[in-house]
């Protein structure tokens, strides 16, 4: 893969054969965000968890406390009183049965999150097929499938994300965007990480966290070092 000008100057700045201290990588990856847009800062965490097995999967959620510096749309699948209490609590989209066919046929997809009550998750099992591939079927381990719809709301409005292993046993998640000051992106990657370290499945043998790295949208890898976690 052949990288722009900027993306090599920038990657001039980090040496890849060092794993930095976390406040130093943050502040490196800042200076080496170089795109006209707000980048999203992401973390890249390389497990030694084997997916495959069921008792190695990792898979839940956490609020960062600073928000992810990005506007999340909410839909809620719900019905009776639940409808009125998601959308007094702001959801963007609130509906039932009827939403299936706009979703499945038409490829409505204007949301970013799903959140479910639990006797409505036979309907939205219906779009698994659209929905798990996209990573945004309802999960009660993530907090999406409940009956306290106003909490899931209002935790995901303040910055909740969810974070899983990929097929490569690898966890992606954003921490904030580059306009952030870096200790609000370094509070958010504390957060992170403590989750992540809870998370160590019991049935894990050997290292947990192999490697983790910081990257904006556009630019180069900045290596952390694991040792601390």
């Amino acid at each position: 893969m052949k990288h722009g000008k900027k993306y090599q100057e920038a990657a001039k700045l980090v040496d890849r054969s060092v794993q930095y201290d976390t406040a130093e990588a943050i502040a490196l990856v800042k200076k080496t965000a170089t795109a006209k847009f707000d980048e999203t800062v992401e973390v890249h965490i390389r497990t030694g968890c084997d997916g495959r097995h069921a008792e190695q999967q990792i898979r839940g959620a956490v609020v960062l406390p600073n928000g992810t510096g990005k506007t999340v749309r909410v839909l809620v699948f719900a019905k009776g009183d639940k409808v009125n209490e998601a959308e007094a609590a702001g959801a963007d989209h609130v509906g039932g049965e009827e939403l299936i066919p706009k979703i499945q046929n038409e490829g409505w997809l204007d949301f970013d999150v799903v959140v479910a009550t639990p006797d409505m998750m036979g309907v939205v099992g219906r779009l698994g097929k659209v929905l798990g591939p996209k990573g945004l079927m309802p999960n009660p381990k993530a907090g999406t499938v409940t009956m306290d719809v106003a909490k899931a709301i209002s935790d995901i409005k303040a910055g909740k994300i969810e974070y899983r292993l990929d097929k490569a046993n690898i966890i992606h998640v954003p921490v904030g965007k580059t306009s952030f000051a870096e200790e609000k992106l370094q509070e958010n990657f504390n957060a992170l990480m403590e989750a992540i370290v809870k998370a160590k499945p019991a049935a894990l043998k050997g290292q947990y966290l192999r490697s983790i790295t910081l990257a904006t949208t556009m630019g180069p890898g900045v290596k952390v070092n694991v040792a601390k976690y």
